[in-house]
């Protein structure tokens, strides 16, 4: 994953994949840009981002982020990759997320999909937000004054390709 000279993400200069984890602000606008391409004529960008409540809390300050770090470019590749298996029309594809310490209001991921159509480009937009909450190991610990919890949504990683969001069109 290229890196600037600050450590923060930076756009690859070879493929169609931009793939990364990062402790800096994810670049959402520089995301957006560069899944342009002439001959695709839609771009989705999903960016989920810090709130400021959580279940039975109106107080959250922030998320602290953890990773199985070694596992979660492998894991997004194979998101990318299946989602090309899928919808092979893709363009460009994008997916970075945020590790340690998240305010509210900033963005922890960022999912960007260009296709020729808008169909397929928000398909594939969907498919790889959910695929990286099922499969990539990255935990998030709520923050507020005075305390944390880690998140309540606790899961088993699957395998891509293997959860509910991965069945034939139309079924799932």
């Amino acid at each position: 994953m290229p890196l600037s000279p600050t450590g923060a993400v930076v756009p690859p200069t070879l493929g169609d994949d931009w793939i990364g984890l990062s402790e800096h602000p994810l670049p959402i606008g520089v995301a957006a840009d560069w899944a342009v391409l002439p001959g695709c004529g839609a771009v989705v960008l999903f960016s989920g981002t810090v709130r400021d409540h959580a279940d039975g809390r109106d107080d959250v300050t922030g998320i602290d982020y953890e990773a199985y770090e070694e596992q979660v470019v492998p894991k997004l590749t194979a998101i990318a990759r299946h989602a090309r298996e899928r919808w092979p029309e893709i363009g460009r594809m994008v997916l970075l997320h945020r590790i340690g310490h998240v305010p509210v209001g900033e963005s922890s991921v960022v999912v960007v999909v260009s296709a020729p159509h808008r169909r397929e480009a928000f398909e594939a937009a969907r498919f790889g937000i959910d695929a990286l909450k099922a499969s990539v190991p990255i935990w998030k610990r709520e923050l507020w004054e005075g305390g944390s919890r880690w998140g309540i949504d606790a899961r088993i990683i699957e395998p891509v390709g293997t959860s509910p969001t991965s069945a034939p069109d139309g079924a799932s």
